[in-house]
């Protein structure tokens, strides 16, 4: 279980900020508060950058890769969709997790928000990222892989509540996407794979949003990136060829 903190309405200067993202400084004179603090410097995110934004894997729309068939199952759509889900961002974690270490990321965090494990006894642990990821993972392969839960024999019923487990997983996946993007873009870049990146968090937003599988609050600190990468990108002009 994971619980985020964060408040965007505190001073920046208490808030522990994740390591891995260089600060914009302007060549300008700060006004003072009134209170005398100089107001604090707004970071800036490469991941926002159109340069950056616009490089997908794919460039058809994203949602009718979401919409449940006719016919099919919405349990059986869910529990496909999200163990994908599962396998491409637990794939893409892979990419920059020797650059997520205890020294460079000493709190899972994304933005301004921590995020805090809970145990199976209710136990609070501040964690470094990488515990985090893995403890995200090694819950969610427990869960997708238990034929009780996400049943793939013929005729079994999926449990009660099932909604409610999908929901659970899509938020941890989540926060993994977020820290990503927040800590370790610039190595995704480095490696050429933010096309990919990309393409696999604009899916999975249009995928919760499809079923609301999450509140927007808990996604609210990605809501820049959210807008940039949802948004249809113009389309380019074709060259039409005749064969002769």
């Amino acid at each position: 279980m994971a619980e985020a903190e964060g408040d965007p309405a505190v001073d920046e200067s208490s808030v522990e900020q994740p390591r891995g993202i260089l600060s914009t400084l302007f060549h300008r004179k700060s006004k003072a508060k009134p209170n005398g603090k100089k107001p604090p410097t707004e970071e800036k995110k490469q991941y926002l950058e159109p340069d950056y934004t616009k490089v997908r894997v794919v460039d058809f729309d994203l949602k009718e890769l979401v919409v449940l068939p006719p016919e099919i199952d919405l349990n059986e759509w869910l529990a496909s969709n999200t163990t994908t889900f599962f396998n491409l961002i637990n794939l893409q974690y892979s990419t920059v997790s020797e650059f997520c270490t205890g020294d460079t990321c000493p709190v899972m965090s994304a933005c301004n928000t921590t995020y805090y494990w809970y145990d199976e006894k209710g136990k609070k642990t501040k964690c470094t990222a990488p515990q985090y990821v893995d403890f995200v993972m090694s819950s969610v392969q427990k869960l997708v892989t238990d034929e009780d839960i996400f049943p793939t024999k013929y005729g079994k019923e999926f449990p009660n509540a099932f909604d409610s487990l999908v929901k659970k997983i899509c938020r941890y996946l989540f926060h993994v996407l977020s820290h990503i993007y927040w800590a370790h873009y610039k190595e995704t870049v480095a490696m050429d794979l933010h096309g990919h990146l990309n393409t696999l968090y604009t899916h999975f937003i249009v995928f919760i949003r499809e079923f609301n599988l999450m509140d927007p609050k808990e996604t609210s600190i990605m809501d820049d990136l959210t807008e940039a990468l949802c948004t249809p990108l113009p389309q380019t002009p074709q060259n039409h060829v005749t064969e002769r």
